[in-house]
């Protein structure tokens, strides 16, 4: 399953604040990290928020694009759209 996401480091705590829609209409999970984008350690927080709000290991929670940009596309194993559904909500129309 891929999982859209725009990041924002030194966002203060972690926590996810829902949807939001691109210029082109499509949707990302807005995210805030405190850790810094300095060496991965933001990456690295973005995807322990991920698998510890699924329920899910860090290892089945990767980057799959993105690595240095503000939007990313995660890859996570073992879940469908119906428990990410009900994990982060369904995206606004």
């Amino acid at each position: 399953m891929r999982l859209p996401v725009r990041l924002t480091p030194r966002g203060g705590r972690d926590r996810i604040d829902g949807w939001a829609r691109d210029d082109a209409g499509r949707a990302y999970l807005k995210i805030r990290v405190a850790a810094p984008p300095v060496d991965g350690e933001a990456n690295a927080a973005l995807v322990r928020l991920i698998a510890r709000t699924l329920k899910l290991p860090a290892g089945a929670v990767r980057i799959a694009s993105g690595d240095t940009a503000r939007i990313k596309q995660l890859e996570i194993e073992g879940i469908d759209a119906a428990a990410l559904a009900k994990a982060f909500g369904e995206p606004e129309a």
